[in-house]
């Protein structure tokens, strides 16, 4: 293995795509770190979050293992760390009665605007009471307070000022369209809980989040990765995960995998998806133009879904429950897309004083996520029988003597 330079400077940049897009960046880290070798997750120079890719990238910078991360997300092994789905289920009641409270005094001002210019239409009348649907359906707050004790216990900070490492995370300012990096001096006193929690609130989902006065929602409303935020601090190898792909079902017959009926005909929530990622990723195509034109002696490497993967599109954005099995395609086709494209990585890793595992790449791959536990499992049955043999045994001793 080639020696690694004396300062690699290596970044890390995820993006978001809610607990899908969460889980899918689990599998593909852990399909990262165990096939790059000089790779440690833990111990890269920046790391930048962006919605649901704020929580991973904060972890991996407060020096949690992907594997402990996999454990309390993924896995929901019980536990302080356990990030449970009804975590981000819990209805936004503080929300709905704040904007119940203001409906009386809405439906004055509407009424009363309606009989002094009834030429408005009831349409303009039935706007006016848009200020008393509430901004999110689910409460966020219990995401923060969440996140801030995983990253209060011993060893972990909540302060990025603390940290050894640079995290950055990005969030939207809701009255300026900006988007704001925690992290950075003058907004690195905001404590991270607080950040993932604000870079993370989905316009619809959850209510924006206060900070300093300043309205704050989901990170990826501007640009998709923010890996610039890493590229502008001189890093000169940023890898990139990206879960959000638009499906090309025709690409996906015509290689033989099942054929789909049009995807309108999924209805909407399929169509919202699609339209989603579309948005999402014709943005990032045009991000990453610009970071090789603009950081000309930087390396950015993209990881993200193949567009014809039909089983990682039908998974569903915000599905939670199928999260191991996700996991587990993100962790295969990640090797899978190592290996084909190792002629391409190989030479841009080596610049960097890495190396791709390339036998162990070729080699067939067993599960390893789609059956968390049982291994866990066999090996506590494992040692129970043998210390119940070891017991008889002195038993049996005891009774002879």
């Amino acid at each position: 293995m080639p020696r690694p330079p004396r300062n690699r400077f290596l970044g890390l940049a995820l993006a978001g795509g809610g607990p899908f897009g969460a889980i899918y960046e689990v599998g593909a880290l852990a399909a990262l770190q165990e096939s790059v070798e000089g790779l440690d997750l833990n111990a890269l120079d920046c790391y930048v979050g962006v919605s649901a890719g704020s929580f991973i990238a904060a972890a991996l910078a407060n020096g949690i293992g992907i594997d402990e991360i996999r454990a309390s997300f993924i896995d929901g092994r019980p536990g302080a760390d356990a990030v449970r789905p009804d975590l981000f289920m819990r209805p936004a009641l503080g929300e709905y009665a704040r904007r119940a409270r203001s409906l009386p005094l809405l439906l004055a001002r509407s009424a009363w605007r309606h009989a002094t210019r009834p030429t408005g239409g009831a349409l303009e009348w039935l706007a006016a009471l848009g200020q008393a649907i509430p901004t999110g359906v689910f409460d966020n707050r219990a995401i923060g307070e969440h996140f801030q004790g995983i990253f209060s216990r011993p060893g972990r900070t909540d302060d990025f000022r603390e940290l050894r490492r640079r995290l950055y995370v990005v969030a939207t300012d809701l009255d300026s369209g900006e988007s704001v990096s925690f992290g950075r001096p003058g907004r690195d006193h905001v404590p991270i809980s607080k950040a993932v929690q604000a870079s993370s609130a989905l316009p619809g989902l959850f209510p924006p989040v206060e900070i300093d006065g300043r309205s704050f929602v989901d990170g990826a409303l501007k640009k998709t990765l923010h890996a610039s935020e890493a590229l502008d601090d001189g890093m000169r190898l940023v890898i990139c995960v990206n879960p959000i792909v638009p499906f090309d079902a025709r690409t996906a017959a015509r290689k033989g995998g099942p054929p789909h009926r049009r995807l309108v005909e999924g209805g909407l929530p399929v169509v919202l998806s699609q339209t989603f990622r579309a948005i999402i990723h014709s943005r990032l195509t045009v991000g990453l133009s610009k970071y090789r034109s603009q950081y000309r002696g930087a390396d950015v490497l993209l990881f993200q879904p193949a567009a014809d993967d039909s089983e990682i599109f039908f998974t569903g954005l915000f599905g939670y429950a199928s999260r191991r099995r996700l996991c587990e395609l993100a962790y295969q086709r990640t090797r899978s897309d190592l290996l084909a494209r190792a002629a391409e990585l190989e030479p841009t890793l080596a610049r960097h004083g890495l190396k791709l595992r390339r036998r162990a790449l070729e080699e067939a791959s067993v599960p390893r996520f789609s059956a968390w536990g049982l291994p866990e499992a066999a090996g506590n049955l494992r040692a129970s029988l043998d210390e119940l043999e070891a017991w008889i045994r002195t038993e049996r001793a005891a009774t002879s003597g």
